[in-house]
């Protein structure tokens, strides 16, 4: 006989009078009165079970019950009684009267409450098994897995098929950091553990495989952020012969797709921007629309004021000014002096030496009408300029940037985003609570890497340039542009993808371009340039982060709270204690001496 014929959160008023055998957690037990009401819970819900002292057996064991009991229960569905219903659960217009109750195994007193709320991280992933146990989190696990059934439905209708590839590959070094697995049988040689498998799955198009799909685990040994983990989850994906415009649209629809189904969210359509827009309106590649904020570009009317710290940062090579408006800002009810100082700290995170402003009294009045210390320092053409060009109106605020452009990008791209996700900007009407997705195109090829001296690939080494752009490799690098994309949602990156590169003298021109040299080329990648002489067809994909997929779906702060076992800040699981060091005849076998004499715990 099965040990339960339903889950518990899915008793209904449909099995009114039926006998039903339940196996779940004691959530709470609540004794009224001579009568036990037990809330029992598995992954599907709660249902309440009724003990009463009628049945000495059943009652006797309820006594002894504690939270976190596993349980075993057989009893009648009813209706219960008027007054009672409780409409928040699946199972609250009924209660389960229990005939026989079996503990199939006690519990120690846990930890923590499994519905407090104001749970420590460290506590959270130290007591993992128990945390995942909170219903707020089944609920992400099996969003999670509705997601990736979901893909995987879109893909196979599509055509694509599900290929493995090597967890265990080569190290090429042009990425983030790679996880290193040492040989055993080659001594002094390491395997590396994929970043993605992007070079695999050139491979398998180059292997006439025509459309490749993977849910995949990656590994990045990079700093860590909300939205990183020392490994992540990729849907994976390459095709071939579709063009670029054919990729996005594809897929495209595969998100939309995948959000309706599993979480009942229509997104819109996805309008598509262009890099440069992006950066110069928003200072971001993957600007969040909900936020009304934009730049107004100042560099070139700043190149003749006398103001120091405006005209050097204009007439520097590679210096950006920038105004960002912000509406009623300035006047009764604006921003308070302690936020705008907070604003002024907070853009120093980003190497912004300060934030000058500008409040807006009355425009009319020209100089007089304004307030702010570097008002003596500007001219009153300027000033008017400055006033026409951000369209500032009584009672408003104007922020100033004036550094090196990936300076004021960062500083006063993030702080737009800052005020308009405050308390201040919801309540002003500077953010709009929607769904906004976007598609973010035609990105550089190369960025200048000024530690290096040499220019880096934007995405990898193995993205195409834009048909025609491929003389401007040798001739002016800063001038190429990529046939890459990013898939944008509320101002996080879900996903990048591009064609790649086909031909194998493109791919050659590429590494010269990021001066690896052609025997260093041949050492790293020369499987690559190989299998591209063989016929190698026009191909491109893009890569989804799965986490950051369901983290966006459920409004979760950070992926951790969308992977079963994730790793902290540090890169570390509280759970197991990993990493954990080895014992020396471990390390003998792998060829490995430590440098630095492990610590005493």
């Amino acid at each position: 006989m099965a040990m339960r014929s339903i889950y518990c959160g899915l008793v209904t008023e449909a099995l009114l009078g039926q006998t039903v055998t339940l196996c779940g957690w004691v959530n709470r037990r609540r004794d009224h009165g001579g009568v036990i009401f037990i809330d029992l819970r598995d992954r599907e819900g709660y249902v309440q079970v009724v003990c009463d002292p009628d049945r000495a057996a059943t009652f006797a064991a309820a006594e002894g019950l504690r939270n976190e009991f596993c349980v075993q229960v057989t009893g009648l569905v009813r209706a219960r009684p008027e007054g009672t219903v409780n409409d928040n659960l699946k199972s609250g217009k009924i209660e389960v009267l229990c005939h026989e109750m079996k503990v199939l195994n006690p519990s120690v007193t846990p930890p923590f409450l499994l519905d407090d709320d104001n749970l420590s991280e460290t506590t959270r992933l130290t007591h993992r098994v128990l945390d995942l146990r909170r219903p707020a989190m089944q609920r992400n696990m099996m969003l999670r897995y509705k997601v990736t059934m979901e893909a995987r439905k879109f893909l196979d209708a599509n055509g694509f098929i599900d290929i493995e590839t090597p967890m265990l590959g080569k190290s090429t070094p042009e990425g983030a950091r790679d996880y290193l697995v040492p040989s055993r049988v080659h001594d002094g040689s390491f395997f590396a553990l994929p970043q993605s498998p992007q070079l695999f799955k050139q491979l398998l198009m180059v292997a006439g495989y025509d459309r490749y799909y993977q849910i995949v685990k990656c590994f990045r040994d990079e700093d860590l952020r909300a939205d990183r983990q020392p490994e992540f989850t990729q849907i994976d994906i390459e095709t071939s012969f579709l063009s670029e415009e054919e990729i996005r649209e594809m897929f495209e629809g595969m998100i939309r797709n995948v959000f309706r189904n599993a979480a009942g969210i229509e997104l819109p359509v996805f309008p598509t921007m262009s890099y440069a827009d992006a950066m110069f309106k928003y200072g971001s590649d993957k600007p969040d629309l909900r936020v009304k904020l934009e730049f107004t570009e100042l560099t070139e009317l700043m190149k003749r004021v006398e103001f120091k710290v405006f005209a050097n940062a204009a007439t520097m090579a590679g210096g950006r000014v920038v105004a960002l408006r912000v509406p009623g800002g300035g006047g009764e009810g604006g921003l308070s002096r302690g936020e705008i100082d907070g604003y002024q700290e907070f853009v120093k995170i980003y190497g912004a030496k300060g934030l000058a402003y500008i409040k807006v009294n009355d425009a009319a009045l020209g100089r007089e009408g304004l307030q702010s210390p570097i008002v003596k320092n500007l001219d009153d053409g300027t000033l008017a300029e400055i006033i026409a060009r951000t369209g500032a109106r009584n009672g408003d605020i104007i922020f100033f940037g004036a550094d090196k452009e990936k300076v004021v990008n960062d500083a006063i791209g993030a702080l737009r985003v800052k005020i308009g996700h405050s308390p201040f900007g919801k309540k002003n009407g500077l953010f709009d609570d929607r769904w906004a997705p976007l598609w973010v195109v035609d990105f550089p090829m190369f960025e200048f890497d000024e530690e290096g001296q040499r220019w880096s690939a934007v995405h990898h080494p193995f993205t195409a340039p834009k048909d025609g752009h491929e003389d401007l490799m040798d001739t002016a690098p800063e001038k190429c542009i990529a046939k890459a994309y990013d898939m944008v949602l509320n101002g996080i990156e879900m996903g990048g993808g591009s064609v790649r590169i086909h031909r194998e003298e493109v791919q050659s021109k590429v590494f010269r371009a990021l001066k690896i040299s052609a025997e260093d080329a041949q050492n790293k990648f020369g499987f690559l340039l190989d299998a591209l002489q063989y016929g190698a067809p026009p191909h491109g994909g893009i890569a989804i982060g799965l986490d950051r997929l369901v983290m966006l779906m459920t409004g979760a702060e950070s992926i951790r709270d969308v992977i079963a076992f994730p790793k902290t800040q540090r890169a570390q699981d509280l759970l197991t204690q990993a990493p954990s060091p080895v014992d020396e005849k471990q390390l003998r076998e792998l060829h490995i001496k430590l440098r630095n004499a492990p610590q005493a715990a």
